[in-house]
């Protein structure tokens, strides 16, 4: 392939792999809550989102409601929040030495989930998970739910 052809062929090579990945390409991600951010939506937002996707995959004691409760007092629903000293982390406040174990006890591998605690899909459906198994444990009674 020469000249003018070519170059059209290459520009949209080009094009296809520079391009930003639409939010339809989160319906192939693995796992579940496989939520993108909408366009213009604020991580808290987005929060209670995943937690509403959990909530209706693992059902919890007080719901959705309950679980958006305790993320609220826990971090503000911020996915990246930090208690001062570092000992708890994310969306749900998980003891950060605790979060490896608890990270490959309530996750699957084929899921693919980011391993960070700071992952507000990943907090969010360790979270949800445990607390479906076993109910709210440490988190009973956290926060005005």
């Amino acid at each position: 392939m020469r000249g003018p052809a070519r170059t059209v062929v290459l520009l949209f090579l080009a094009l296809a792999i520079l391009s930003p990945q639409t939010p339809a390409a989160a319906e192939h991600l693995p796992g579940p809550c496989a939520l993108e951010r909408a366009e213009g939506e604020g991580p808290r937002r987005w929060a209670r989102r995943l937690i509403r996707c959990a909530t209706d995959e693992w059902p919890v004691v007080g719901g959705a409601k309950q679980a958006i409760c305790i993320a609220r007092a826990e971090s503000g629903l911020n996915p990246k929040a930090t208690s001062p000293d570092g000992t708890y982390v994310g969306l749900f406040q998980h003891a950060a030495d605790a979060w490896p174990d608890r990270y490959r006890e309530w996750t699957k591998r084929r899921w693919r989930l980011d391993d960070r605690p700071r992952n507000a899909r990943t907090n969010t459906i360790v979270t949800i998970r445990m607390v479906n198994a076993n109910g709210w444990g440490h988190w009973d009674g956290v926060g005005d739910c």
